[in-house]
């Protein structure tokens, strides 16, 4: 059995990818910035959403639905993001380990299939 105790240079990969994502985030914003067209007309920096024209007040309700998906949305996807480091751990977990993520993705499946039966994701 492996010792407990993490040393500092476990945690350097963690850190290159770490590196690599923001410059990757941050290198493509700078080129893009760089080499992208430089043309500023009217009809280029009007306000519109989604290529549509902005009619009437922007402080109009929404529909609860609109916000519900999107909550249900971060939930669902936050849960998903759980999976990472079991599948980094798989074979250290062994038999246990499957078995503690079908349970977790029994319940999540519980969940979505609840999510379903009150009719939440339905738009209408």
């Amino acid at each position: 059995m492996e010792h407990a105790n993490s040393m500092p240079i476990d945690y350097i990969p963690i850190f290159i990818q770490l590196i690599v994502a923001v410059g990757f985030g941050v290198g493509t914003i700078i080129i893009t910035h760089l080499i992208g067209p430089k043309v500023r007309t009217e009809n280029k920096l009007g306000a519109f959403e989604s290529g549509v024209e902005v009619i009437g007040n922007a402080r109009q309700p929404f529909s609860i639905k609109y916000f519900l998906v999107a909550i249900l949305f971060v939930i669902f996807d936050v849960e998903v993001i759980f999976m990472y480091p079991w599948a980094v751990n798989f074979r250290e977990m062994g038999f246990q380990g499957l078995i503690e993520m079908f349970i977790f993705m029994g319940l999540l499946l519980l969940g979505f299939i609840y999510v379903i039966k009150k009719k939440a994701l339905n738009w209408d």
